[in-house]
């Protein structure tokens, strides 16, 4: 299909929480629509809003014929730990793109989650956990809206928490990024490591979620070894559908980079991401 024109509108109000306003980008496909929806998430630690990091690629995707919505997300501050309240964010993300739908030129049905690093975890939470009790979130527009989502396409994104919390202790020993978000250090307390960790909800289900897992060949800030490989071995042993792709040659944090660079990773991953959502969404 030929490139749409998008219109773009920028701090729409998803969940409002006492004196807190949290927004996002919201980039829609010009023509009456429905159109399948993509809530893409930065990452950063779950600490750092770049929120810049889809400048690029989310204007991209709307043009391909997708409403994409790009929310903020409480983050870590000093002595404040996230968790779970990061999660329940992006739950929220997904009740007011549903329950706006019609509004927001949305098939309510065909919604995706797309997050890349901390952000990758965050939309494998909604997607595998986001029914569960801890992570709805009851101060939202649409509280007893669905969480569920129909596909989910996470980029070197963190799956097990404890063991990037041992990569960290190896690999950067006094900057553990899980400390912080969860509030606790694996040595005091493993189960909230288990409970936060996308790893933890993969069994087999009727209606699961498509997944498509990315990682970058050279990633050193979330081993693929111990992240995302894992992951998506797991997701084959339970029988989801679920794609992988390595990246050849990438490090970290590459979904901000423009798409015709040239060697762009972005532009490499983008017409294989496209192939995926108009499969499995």
């Amino acid at each position: 299909m030929s490139a749409l024109a998008v219109e773009v509108r920028e701090k729409v109000e998803y969940l409002r929480r006492g004196d807190t306003s949290l927004t996002g980008a919201l980039y829609t496909p010009a023509g009456e629509g429905p159109f399948p929806a993509v809530i893409a998430i930065h990452g950063g630690g779950w600490r750092l809003a770049t929120t810049d990091v889809f400048q690029f690629f989310a204007p991209w995707l709307a043009s391909q014929g997708y409403v994409v919505f790009t929310p903020t997300y409480t983050m870590v501050k000093k002595g404040e730990p996230s968790y779970p309240r990061a999660i329940q964010d992006i739950g929220a993300a997904v009740q007011f793109i549903r329950g706006k739908a019609a509004e927001l030129k949305v098939a309510p049905e065909r919604i995706a989650l797309m997050g890349e690093s901390a952000g990758g975890h965050l939309a494998s939470m909604v997607a595998l956990a986001g029914e569960e009790p801890l992570f709805r979130t009851d101060v939202g527009a649409f509280p007893h809206v669905s969480t569920k989502v129909k596909s989910v396409a996470p980029i070197y994104g963190i799956y097990d928490l404890a063991a990037q919390w041992r990569w960290d202790q190896a690999a950067r020993a006094g900057e553990h990024i899980t400390t912080p978000f969860l509030g606790k250090s694996l040595l005091d307390d493993r189960r909230v490591y288990f409970d936060a960790s996308p790893l933890s909800y993969v069994t087999t289900r009727p209606d699961a979620p498509a997944f498509y897992v990315v990682w970058g060949e050279l990633d050193d800030v979330c081993d693929p070894a111990t992240q995302s490989i894992p992951f998506f071995q797991a997701l084959k042993q339970a029988k989801f559908y679920v794609r992988s792709m390595q990246v050849e040659g990438a490090p970290h944090y590459w979904m901000g980079d423009p798409l015709d660079d040239p060697g762009s990773y972005p532009g490499f991953f983008a017409p294989r991401l496209l192939r995926f959502l108009r499969l499995k969404l």
